[in-house]
């Protein structure tokens, strides 16, 4: 592969005939022509790369949960947990061999204790499973090339006779940071499996997760369904020893041809009742715009369980009957597993006393965030109206006094007479967010049909010049 450098073009990437034949990246064309005048040359396209890099990337998460990019052309897997589902880490890498070579990628894969073990021991050198005993035997026979220093750095470690990590873990630690930097003793140290930095996963590991790997792909709804089934069974296990609920619940599907389908549900409350949870799949794969489709097979599904909270043991009655609004809360689950989350909302308190500001909507299945409504007495009429107009709609006013309360208001061309009214309930404006906000008086009035609205004059007189009334809400 060519790539233009600087006007140039040059070497991007070589086959292992090219290496043979003495080529390396970074090479001129020309030279390489020179050398190799039957040199076959493509060009070469970044982004195609990692538009293959992310999907293998999504594909390689069968083996674990946490997986990486591993710049520019790999991948970093922490597959702690995970061998045992591929009969031992040797089982593991021989499945991620093969499938590497169903896409037609050329692989070298290395297993180790840290990530930048590994990393050096497939890229400089044979790699293969790499036990505690006999990595660092290993480690000390890489080329200082395995570092990945500036050149001129690994240069002057090959001048100076280090020409592997061995030369150089013999040495004192402190001559080699005065030389190299005060970063160098901890890359060493990384690379020899001295010490251990985690990779960053590309998206954080649920706190539950749940596999199944097949030795025979499945494609029957009612196989895929039986699955599923399982996997909450045990998910819900997990769940109930942690004394945890999920609030989501995320279904991964791979298919053979490594195509990777995930699909959400969510609930309004932490649960554990696998039945239930059950029931939303099955909504949700009934309501998808696309279809689930199987293609060749599935040949593993996951289940996670990316958002928990605490839940307790619940407590049923005499009957068996779950307590309290139990029902409407899986209406609520249903509903947003069959019209997605957008379509399913409810209110949430904000900390303002501005009444457009105090509340604003979120999807149902949403996590609370701890704020709770303001408890209202039972025996007083409600202080704020159910309908809020957005924004307030202006009304013409007759007020018993400059600053008092109405009479009469005439709204949409229809005249109100005002036959009970109280307030004003005052409420400043938020001076931090605009300076030229101007105080509401706000007044609760029913008319002769007995009609309630929620009026309130805009400004003070003596703040402004012409106080304007508007309604904001009606109330039921």
């Amino acid at each position: 592969m060519v790539e233009k450098i600087k006007g140039a073009l040059r070497l991007a990437a070589i086959d292992p005939g090219a290496a043979r034949a003495g080529l390396s990246p970074g090479m001129t064309l020309a030279d390489a022509r020179a050398r190799t005048p039957v040199l076959r040359t493509i060009v070469h396209r970044p982004r195609a790369d990692d538009a293959l890099l992310a999907a293998a990337l999504e594909d390689f998460g069968r083996f674990s949960p946490m997986v990486a990019l591993d710049p520019p052309h790999g991948l970093m897997l922490d597959v702690t947990g995970c061998a045992h589902l591929f009969g031992g880490e040797a089982g593991l890498m021989r499945a991620a061999q093969a499938r590497a070579g169903r896409a037609g990628l050329q692989v070298r894969c290395a297993l180790a204790d840290t990530p930048q073990a590994a990393r050096a021991l497939a890229r400089f050198g044979p790699g293969g499973v790499f036990d505690r005993d006999v990595a660092r035997p290993a480690l000390r026979r890489l080329p200082v090339a395995a570092l990945e220093l500036a050149e001129k750095d690994e240069q002057a470690l090959r001048r100076a006779g280090l020409k592997r990590l061995g030369d150089l873990d013999d040495r004192p630690r402190a001559p080699l940071a005065a030389r190299f930097g005060i970063d160098f003793p901890a890359r060493l140290a990384r690379l020899l499996g001295d010490e251990d930095v985690r990779i960053t996963p590309h998206r954080p590991p649920a706190p539950i997760i749940v596999d199944r790997v097949f030795f025979e792909p499945i494609s029957a709804p009612e196989d895929v369904e039986r699955v599923l089934s399982d996997l909450l069974a045990d998910a819900a296990d997990q769940l109930d020893q942690a004394s945890q609920g999920g609030r989501a619940f995320q279904a991964g599907f791979y298919r053979i041809d490594g195509a990777t389908r995930r699909i959400t549900v969510r609930t309004g409350r932490p649960t554990r009742d696998a039945g239930a949870i059950l029931r939303l799949f099955r909504e949700r794969l009934a309501a998808l715009e696309t279809p689930l489709e199987p293609g060749f097979g599935f040949d593993q599904m996951r289940m996670a369980v990316p958002v928990v909270e605490r839940l307790a043991p619940a407590q049923t009655g005499l009957a068996g009957e779950p307590p309290g609004d139990e029902d409407l809360n899986r209406l609520i689950d249903r509903l947003t597993a069959r019209l997605g989350p957008e379509a399913v909302l409810r209110f949430q308190p904000l900390g303002s006393h501005l009444p457009e500001r105090a509340a604003r909507t979120v999807p149902a299945s949403a996590p609370a965030d701890g704020a709770d409504w303001p408890a209202p007495s039972p025996e007083d009429p409600p202080l704020r109206p159910l309908h809020l107009f957005n924004p307030p709609q202006p009304v013409e006013t007759l007020a018993e006094a400059p600053d008092g309360r109405p009479f009469q208001f005439r709204w949409r061309r229809v005249s109100h007479r005002v036959v009970l009214a109280e307030g004003p309930e005052r409420i400043a404006g938020e001076w931090w967010r605009a300076p030229d906000q101007k105080t509401r008086d706000y007044y609760r009035v029913e008319d002769r049909q007995g009609r309630r609205f929620w009026l309130f004059r805009q400004g003070l007189y003596g703040e402004t010049d012409e106080p304007r009334w508007f309604i904001h809400g009606l109330f039921a």
